[in-house]
């Protein structure tokens, strides 16, 4: 009984020791605002790659490590979230790198389940854009902590104080500048890091390097006005002095409950203000946080394991048509060839050949712990959702599927690859950027999306990874809303509106409604029907 307790122990120091060194974040960012460039320079920081690529256009030969699918490296955007796993500092880092682009948010607003922290890029000269308020949004619902970098200070954009001012207006969040600059543009002579009084130095055309960084114990030292320039020292004192006495020191406290938001200046491509960001991102940002489940609250720190499927690709490696799902670990020690119970299927499962990742390239594990990203080989058995634990049966919360804005029918092009067609659209289906609808005791097929460039995807990715041919027909539905009540009172609303309900994957009934108007209508006119813009309807009817 004695060798228990005491081995039992051990396993939560372990645990503990684990969880303290570990940091789970995304970064985004409206598209452009440098999301892609900043996640390479974290990385090359982190010795994890030594040539950053570049997103710029779709003749350059390096691409970003970020992005692995084939239509991203040809359009120069993300279209996935990345998983890349890398150490800096003895921190082991678990960075997602997530879609900037609106047609893809739905992937992004997934991630943010699986994360403990945000990056936010701002774009200085452009400054608070559309996707930025959205992503924004769904990161207060929860409380996800914040830190804002500013991006391109060495391109002529918004004054500082304005661009705070902005973001604070436009994104109802309160921030706390931690580095300020010393102008902007072709003036720009670097940031001024008030966490740890240090002063980095900008040379143009120039990769920033420690070589740059001046530690200033005084402000009043004469070596700014050395390094600056008289008029840029006194500038940045008077600044200086003014953020001081509004904001004074950093509460991380608050910061860690969401209610603040630290800020850093920079220019990512040119590296510059990333170490000071990162270096303070390690020593604040939030260790591994608790999950709720449908039954309770899971803290990190417990010895059991859990963990949670909140994305699945496949394809992942187009030479072995692989599916992974990637698993995030919310407690305990997830283990090689460990039998795990799926509390969906109620069935156990284990894996051989769990992986870590960068980017594409990817390496089996032995173990991991809270915070971790895990790829498992998937053969058919997860959805977007799904629990793992050692035994409890629960379900892990707050991982919705969205009401589509857009729909358009399925159209087989080649009726001999009609095999074909029918797995790769379950398998991209899968993967949650898109959702398929069947027509109820119907074999008519309709993808909802919340952008028009997924289709474009999912026409490209069914051409090249299954060899089947589809075209997609435009129609003219407002909303996609999931029916639950009564059950006579379904069952007279199928029958008069056959036309219009489907059943997702699951087999759940789904209403497509024309328009707002039809939508209020059939709400009024079906008292005992629920109408749900969100799958998480299921969760609440489980409890």
């Amino acid at each position: 009984m004695a060798v228990t307790c005491w081995w039992h122990y051990l396993h939560i120091l372990m645990n503990e020791k684990e969880i303290a060194v570990r940091r789970t974040f995304a970064i985004i960012s409206h598209p452009d605002a440098g999301k892609t460039t900043l996640t390479e320079k974290l990385l090359l920081f982190g010795g994890a790659i030594q040539v950053a690529g570049a997103v710029k256009s779709n003749k350059i030969k390096k691409h970003a490590t970020s992005d692995f699918m084939e239509i991203e490296r040809q359009r120069g955007i993300s279209v996935a979230t990345s998983v890349m796993s890398f150490a800096y500092n003895d921190t082991l880092i678990n960075l997602l790198d997530t879609p900037g682009h609106k047609d893809f948010a739905e992937d992004t607003y997934r991630t943010l389940t699986a994360v403990d922290s945000v990056i936010l890029v701002i774009d200085s000269v452009n400054g608070v854009e559309e996707q930025t308020r959205k992503l924004v949004e769904v990161c207060r619902m929860r409380d996800t902590p914040i830190i804002v970098f500013v991006n391109k200070l060495d391109r002529d954009g918004k004054m500082p104080f304005d661009l705070l001012d902005e973001i604070e207006k436009e994104l109802k969040l309160s921030l706390h500048p931690l580095s300020w600059p010393i102008n902007m543009g072709k003036e720009f002579k670097g940031v001024y890091n008030l966490y740890d009084s240090s002063l980095n130095l900008f040379t143009a055309n120039q990769k920033a390097t420690e070589d740059n960084t001046i530690p200033i114990e005084d402000i009043n030292d004469t070596v700014l006005d050395e390094r600056v320039g008289d008029r840029d020292a006194a500038q940045l004192r008077e600044d200086v002095e003014l953020l001081q006495g509004v904001y004074g020191a950093l509460d991380v406290d608050k910061y860690l409950s969401g209610q603040i938001s630290p800020v850093f200046f920079g220019s990512a491509v040119n590296n510059f203000g990333v170490k000071e960001l990162l270096d303070t991102f390690i020593r604040v940002a939030p260790t591994p946080q608790a999950r709720n489940t449908d039954k309770r609250r899971v803290e990190p720190t417990e010895n059991k394991f859990t963990g949670f499927i909140f994305k699945i690709h496949a394809n992942l490696d187009p030479r072995h048509r692989d599916r992974i799902a990637f698993l995030r670990v919310c407690s305990g020690r997830f283990a090689r060839n460990t039998y795990y119970k799926h509390t969906r299927l109620e069935k156990d499962v284990r894996f051989s050949n769990p992986y870590s990742f960068m980017a594409r390239e990817k390496d089996v594990i032995e173990e991991a712990f809270p915070g971790d990203v895990v790829g498992l080989f998937d053969t058919g058995n997860f959805k977007i959702g799904d629990t793992l634990t050692e035994g409890e049966m629960m379900q892990f919360t707050g991982i919705p599927t969205f009401s589509p804005e857009i729909f358009k029918e399925l159209v087989n092009k080649d009726p001999m690859k009609t095999k074909q067609l029918e797995k790769g659209v379950q398998q991209l289906t899968d993967e949650g950027v898109a959702q398929l609808f069947t027509q109820h005791g119907g074999n008519r097929k309709i993808i909802g999306c919340v952008g028009e460039l997924q289709f474009e995807v999912i026409q490209y990715r069914l051409l090249q990874e299954y060899g089947a041919s589809c075209a997609f027909q435009p129609l003219s539905f407002y909303k996609a809303c999931w029916i639950t009540g009564d059950k006579k009172a379904i069952e007279d609303f199928v029958r008069y509106k056959q036309s219009n309900v489907m059943e997702d994957k699951d087999g759940n009934l789904v209403y497509l409604a024309q328009s707002e108007w039809f939508l209020n209508t059939e709400r009024q006119n079906n008292p005992k029907i629920e109408f749900h813009f969100t799958s998480e309807f299921k969760t609440a009817m489980a409890k």
